[in-house]
């Protein structure tokens, strides 16, 4: 994943343990468990935690835990993907808060029915956790499936969420 050499992060602590959050000046472009596949190397990247929409994610973040909020409203920078995945990441949005669907039926929306496992290994890098809900994604048959931030917290996230599996 390519970066913008603009990156900024502030560390946040969470619910679920603590987390990274990025930002560009085009958005937020992260937020990850620390300690979870697929997290960023933060060493060539600036600390800052005045930034503008840091702090908002930062609050949203703190009142979907507190189960004040279901939906983030947060300018968002996905550039950092290949086309592909951000397809992927753009069609993860539209999952509603406490609903969820099937690597195959996201396959099926952004219209590439044969590349289930693309879009799982898309699925699975997102920069975003949380606010593009990944966590949201299970198997066909209902089974929880992996998650980059560890399946307890998409256990907990899916639970906070009073998500029901098909």
């Amino acid at each position: 994943m390519k970066h913008d050499p603009a990156t900024v992060f502030a560390e946040w602590q969470g619910p679920l343990g603590p987390m990274v959050l990025a930002a560009t000046p085009q958005g937020l472009s992260g937020i990850w468990f620390q300690g979870q596949r697929h997290g960023p190397d933060t060493s060539a990247w600036q600390r800052a935690t005045d930034v503008a929409v840091l702090q908002q994610a930062m609050t949203q973040l703190a009142a979907y835990f507190a189960g004040r909020r279901k939906a983030f409203d947060l300018p968002l920078d996905l550039r950092a993907g290949t086309a592909f995945q951000q397809r992927v990441w753009q069609a993860l949005l539209e999952i509603a808060p406490g609903g969820t669907t099937s690597y195959g039926a996201l396959s099926k929306r952004i219209g590439s029915p044969g590349a289930v496992r693309a879009v799982g290994a898309a699925v699975g890098r997102n920069p975003v956790s949380i606010v593009v809900p990944c966590h949201r994604v299970i198997g066909t048959d209902g089974s929880l499936t992996g998650y980059a931030g560890g399946l307890e917290r998409k256990i907990a996230l899916l639970a906070l969420e009073g998500a029901t599996r098909h």
